[in-house]
């Protein structure tokens, strides 16, 4: 076999391991999440633009007792892969593990450290919104700590600097150790940034973590990242970057295996634990791949998640009515009485789209 099969060999069979190991390990996760009754005690009945919504009420009594850490397994697995393989790679001499082994220093040191760095701070929100009051044992610690944050989470604003502060380490090692001072432009060529370089990867990862308002609807942000992360894997593969490609699959695999227990009525939700990891994560393999500028194409459904509410919130300040019936715009479609499965199902179909022309652009660039 040619080195391209095998590269294409070794991409799916990590991403179908990362399925298969997640899919096997979730019901044990599920079960402890349920035992331990680790969900918000005070469900969302209000948009983030403030209206009340409806379509709470016929919900409550599912959604007041599910977890809202199951996104988990979608960070754990890709961690748990790469220093599986790194490791059997360094005790045992044999080719084909050594070829399966997709921890790099120059492709996938970066993204990986993003997701385990931005995901933990996301458990922690988590836990603050799911504990009400201090814990026994080695939660103490934290519950004491933390107690005024308790049965809320961290407040919008420190979350933003938390992801800055994520934004500038990576910005940081891009500009200095990787030597990135530039864009592209698809169709243009570099856009020479020099020390803006910095500022700019801040600014892009803070509005695609804007866009983690999707994780609204069963199995939403779970369709939605995994076209993402497939996007993104299609477009490294084509750069000869193999193991970030098969970084990107190993994540699609865990969000699939999500996925399948997210789809309504779901058995746990993604909570911030996994997606403040996945919008950071992609928001650094665009800019390994020099894809950044198709970002909003290839996560369009996360930058119109985003923009309704940003546009919401303006013209409710400045023109006093309201564009949409709620929003994010997912809760606008369910106000106007379509059921949830039709929302999120419609928004994969445009998603899948527009990763397909993400891609597209990228490739012809």
């Amino acid at each position: 076999m040619n080195d391209i099969t095998l590269d294409v060999i070794k991409i799916f069979s990590l991403g179908t391991i990362s399925f298969l190991l997640a899919f096997s390990l979730i019901p044990a996760l599920s079960h402890f999440l349920y035992k331990h009754k680790l969900w918000k005690k005070k469900p969302k009945e209000k948009a983030l633009d403030g209206t009340k919504l409806e379509v709470s009420k016929e919900s409550y009594k599912k959604d007041k007792k599910v977890p809202r850490i199951g996104g988990l397994i979608v960070w754990m697995i890709p961690l748990f892969l790469a220093f599986l393989f790194f490791l059997l790679a360094k005790i045992f001499d044999q080719d084909w593990i050594r070829k399966i082994d997709f921890l790099s220093r120059d492709q996938t040191w970066i993204p990986l450290f993003t997701l385990v760095s931005a995901s933990l701070i996301g458990l922690i929100d988590d836990l603050l919104q799911i504990l009400e009051k201090p814990a026994n044992g080695f939660l103490n610690w934290f519950t004491s700590v933390l107690k005024p944050y308790m049965g809320e989470g961290l407040r919008l604003k420190h979350r933003i600097i938390l992801v800055t502060l994520i934004g500038l380490m990576g910005g940081y090692w891009f500009y200095f150790k990787l030597d990135y001072h530039s864009i592209l432009i698809p169709f243009f060529g570099d856009f020479y940034l020099g020390y803006l370089f910095i500022p700019f990867f801040i600014i892009v990862m803070l509005a695609t973590y804007s866009g983690s308002v999707i994780d609204g609807l069963d199995g939403l942000s779970g369709g939605t990242f995994a076209a993402i992360f497939t996007a993104f894997g299609v477009i490294a593969f084509s750069q000869g970057q193999i193991n970030l490609a098969s970084f990107c699959l190993v994540i699609t695999g865990s969000i699939l295996a999500f996925l399948w227990f997210n789809i309504p009525p779901a058995r746990f939700y993604m909570g911030e634990t996994g997606i403040l990891g996945l919008t950071t994560t992609v928001s650094v393999i665009a800019f390994l791949t020099q894809s950044v500028m198709v970002l909003p194409i290839i996560g369009i459904l996360l930058l119109i998640e985003s923009g309704s509410v940003i546009l919401q919130v303006l013209s409710k300040k400045y023109r006093g009515v309201k564009l949409f019936e709620a929003a994010p715009i997912h809760h606008h479609f369910e106000s106007l009485g379509w059921p949830h499965y039709k929302v999120t199902m419609r928004f994969w179909i445009i998603g899948a789209i527009a990763a397909i022309i993400g891609v597209t652009i990228r490739l012809l660039a």
